[in-house]
């Protein structure tokens, strides 16, 4: 019988400052959506603010869409570390590249990606949602989040 680690997808894997803009972008926004309604909001005028009204909706309806089946029909809960905490967890990670996959148009790295993150029979709905989401974030022409801006050093600590 085999035991279940059920933080095991929070296990810190990088650093978000080791990503480029849009996967850091995407992890910042899954942390700020997954903490709340303030910070849900706080997605939503960021998008707004970057895309305009109009597109701003369609990133929110297909990010939104997104997060909900994942958590709906993952595997298993997604773990994510808190909004500050400068640690990419594996989940993270993936989802991350799942995002930037998606919206380079490589379906098939996108596809697997999926797979990791929820049932087989839903990962072309939320790979489609994916690349609507990170060809929005391309749009915004990221910069890196000042939340976690890169270190002048090598961080020492882990969280």
């Amino acid at each position: 019988m085999t035991q279940q680690h059920p933080q095991r997808g929070g296990a810190p894997v990088g650093f978000i400052t080791e990503l480029d803009n849009l996967e850091a972008a995407t992890v910042v926004y899954l942390r700020l959506w997954s903490n709340g309604p303030d910070s849900r909001e706080q997605v939503c005028n960021d998008l707004t603010a970057g895309l305009g009204p109009e597109h701003a909706q369609k990133a929110i309806q297909s990010f939104e869409t997104l997060c909900i089946l994942c958590a709906r029909h993952g595997r298993r809960p997604l773990m994510r570390h808190s909004v500050h905490c400068k640690c990419l967890g594996g989940d993270e990670s993936c989802f991350a590249n799942f995002v930037a996959a998606a919206a380079e148009g490589a379906l098939e790295d996108a596809m697997l990606f999926a797979t990791l993150l929820v049932r087989a029979d839903v990962a072309p709905l939320i790979a489609s949602c994916a690349a609507d989401f990170g060809l929005a974030l391309k749009k915004m022409q990221l910069a890196a989040p000042r939340v976690l801006a890169k270190p002048h050093y090598q961080p020492t600590t882990l969280h």
